[in-house]
């Protein structure tokens, strides 16, 4: 089939989300195909990120500077912190452009059966910074799942004795969402957090 080194790249690429043995395979083969214009370039750009990109040590977002640039952000509400699970949070919140606060990464959520328990949660420098008086809200930003849920109820017991306020985002009808197609948990979710119109 292929040589030793397009084997053990294919096996890399399949390591990523998403990609299994053939999606991996077809990858390498369009990489190959387009070495040049595609394949050094992300080679050279993949190893430039691993030297350069590192976490900040403040929020737990990735950049090149640490603090990061959200962190230094002069124009960013400095009086709310948006916790979220990943990175991958962040840049979906920042996407929306709907939140102009500041994030906290506490890398996963508190889960049994995957051994991750409170410790293993960047839970402790959240408080820290939750305890400056500057800080008027903690909005947790989990996933609706259960572990998610789980991880927010022990964020909140653990900000109670800050004084700050802690809030969670809304959950229920997705916008351009039809009540047919919804779960009956979604549903159930969206008629208690319902609000006056």
């Amino acid at each position: 089939m292929a040589g030793g080194e397009l084997d053990r790249a294919m096996q890399y690429l399949a390591k990523l989300p998403g990609l299994g043995p053939r999606s991996a395979r077809r990858a390498i083969l369009h990489l190959m195909k387009r070495r040049e214009s595609l394949m050094i370039p992300l080679a050279e750009a993949l190893a430039e990120a691993a030297r350069a990109v590192r976490p900040c040590s403040t929020c737990g977002n990735l950049d090149t500077v640490d603090p990061c640039g959200i962190c230094t952000d002069p124009r960013r509400d400095p009086h709310t912190i948006c916790v979220v699970e990943d990175v991958a949070d962040v840049w979906a919140l920042e996407r929306a452009a709907a939140f102009g606060g500041r994030y906290h990464v506490i890398g996963g959520v508190l889960s049994a059966l995957d051994g991750v328990g409170p410790d293993d949660l960047n839970v402790d420098t959240l408080v820290a910074r939750a305890s400056d008086p500057a800080v008027t809200e903690v909005i947790l930003a989990m996933n609706a799942t259960v572990d998610g849920q789980t991880t927010a109820h022990y964020i909140a017991d653990r900000l109670a004795p800050t004084g700050v306020r802690v809030s969670r985002l809304a959950h229920g009808v997705p916008v351009g969402g039809e009540l047919d197609y919804l779960d009956d948990g979604t549903l159930a979710q969206a008629l208690r957090a319902r609000q006056a119109v």
